[in-house]
């Protein structure tokens, strides 16, 4: 899997790593800006998505309609597969936060359900979860690790009962910040990046 930004096995172990998830039809250079607003706290590493879209960038799974067809749940796990692969592969000694951004989000959920200890916290925006039952959400539940979830009123991708089902979904899986943007379509703004740091500030507290 190809991606851009530090070199995870060459980093300070003490030091988590942001791992930057796109969204569908984009690619590994999406995010790192976000990167840019944490100053020197975090090493970070955006990832390219395995499915390629021609002329259309990546995806994580083929495409997603929502609310009435959902993603089929073998799709979205193959996905988070790959994702945890590349962690056991080039970063199984750091401590990740996973941060995702539509699709992305949607496998910042999906990897927290995969390994419900394996990550301090997580970062979804403008993302959603699957509403199917998942064999790591007892234990998620009972750990309920801190999630940002921030989401604008006007996106025009992701349905607002999308939203407000995931939203449902982290009240119980997880100790959940969530921000709602009002009038913010299917991106991320000034507001946005100042309550991601924030968060993260927080939940992932320096060494």
């Amino acid at each position: 899997m190809e991606f851009f930004g530090d070199d995870p096995s060459n980093g300070d172990p003490a030091r988590p790593l942001l791992l930057l998830l796109h969204g569908f039809g984009s690619d590994e250079r999406d995010l790192p800006a976000i990167a840019e607003h944490l100053g020197d706290r975090f090493d970070w590493v955006s990832l390219r998505a395995p499915l390629e879209l021609p002329g259309r960038g990546f995806a994580w799974s083929p495409p997603i309609v929502l609310p009435d067809s959902p993603p089929r749940q073998d799709a979205v796990r193959a996905g988070a597969h790959t994702i945890l692969d590349w962690i056991d592969e080039h970063a199984h000694a750091r401590v990740i936060v996973p941060l995702g951004f539509s699709q992305g989000g949607l496998m910042v959920t999906q990897v927290l359900r995969e390994r419900p200890t394996a990550f301090p916290a997580g970062v979804v925006l403008a993302g959603f979860a699957t509403p199917f039952d998942e064999a790591g959400d007892a234990a998620l539940a009972v750990i309920r690790p801190p999630v940002f979830f921030g989401w604008g009123t006007a996106d025009p991708i992701i349905p607002e009962s999308a939203f407000l089902a995931t939203s449902a979904w982290l009240d119980i899986h997880s100790t959940p910040t969530e921000h709602r943007y009002p009038g913010l379509g299917h991106s991320i703004n000034g507001d946005m990046l100042a309550d991601i740091v924030a968060f993260l500030a927080e939940a992932v507290p320096e060494r």
